[in-house]
C-alpha cells in the first residue's frame, strides 16, 4: 500500500505540482513552528540540567566538609610511603656524572679485587706497559704432541670431532 493514497496524492510528484503559483515555499518542507518549539525546549532542557547538577555538586562539597572524612583513608593511616623500586632518578645527569667518576678512579687506581687471592687492579696504562715488557703467553705442545697442521678445520658432519682441510 501506498503511503500517498492515504493523504490523497498518487504520488510525490503529484504533491509537488498541488503548491499554489504564488507560494514562496514548498508546502512538503519541514514545519517550522515545529522546529522553533524543539529548540526552545532543548535550551530549557538544557539550562534545567546544568542549574541541577550544580545544586547537586554544591550540595555534595558540603556533605564531604561536615563529615570531615581523610581524603584518603588507607594513606592516612599508613603515612608517608615511598613507591616501589626502581624508583625514577631525581637528577639523572648528576648521577651519571658521579658514576663515571666512580668509574675512572677505579680504572685510573690501584687496589685489592681479592684480598685472599692476591688479586689486584692497576690502572688500564700500566697493565697494557706490563704486558708489551713480558710479553703475552704461548701454549706450549703439551706431552711432545705435535701442534695442529695448518688448514685444518673441524669438520661439520661430525660436529668437530674430526679435522679436515679446507680452502680458506
Amino acid at each position: 500500500m501506498n503511503p500517498h493514497d492515504a493523504i490523497g496524492h498518487a504520488s510525490p510528484d503529484h504533491e509537488y505540482r498541488e503548491t499554489p503559483p504564488g507560494a514562496t515555499y514548498e508546502h512538503t518542507d519541514a514545519s517550522v513552528w515545529i522546529i522553533v518549539k524543539f529548540l526552545v525546549w532543548l535550551a530549557i532542557s538544557a539550562v534545567v540540567i546544568h542549574v541541577g547538577l550544580g545544586l547537586l555538586y554544591a550540595w555534595l562539597i558540603e556533605r564531604a566538609e561536615e563529615t570531615g572524612e581523610p581524603r584518603y583513608p588507607l594513606a592516612a593511616t599508613q603515612g608517608e610511603r615511598l613507591p616501589p623500586t626502581p624508583r625514577l632518578q631525581q637528577f639523572p645527569s648528576k648521577e651519571f656524572y658521579e658514576f663515571r667518576v666512580g668509574e675512572e678512579a677505579f680504572l685510573e687506581g690501584y687496589g685489592w679485587m681479592n684480598k685472599e687471592a692476591g688479586i689486584v687492579h692497576i690502572p688500564v696504562e700500566d697493565a697494557m706497559r706490563l704486558m708489551v715488557e713480558r710479553g703475552l703467553p704461548s701454549r706450549t705442545p703439551a706431552d711432545g704432541a705435535a701442534l695442529e697442521t695448518p688448514g685444518m678445520m673441524p669438520s661439520d658432519a661430525s660436529a668437530g670431532r674430526v679435522m679436515e682441510r679446507r680452502r680458506q
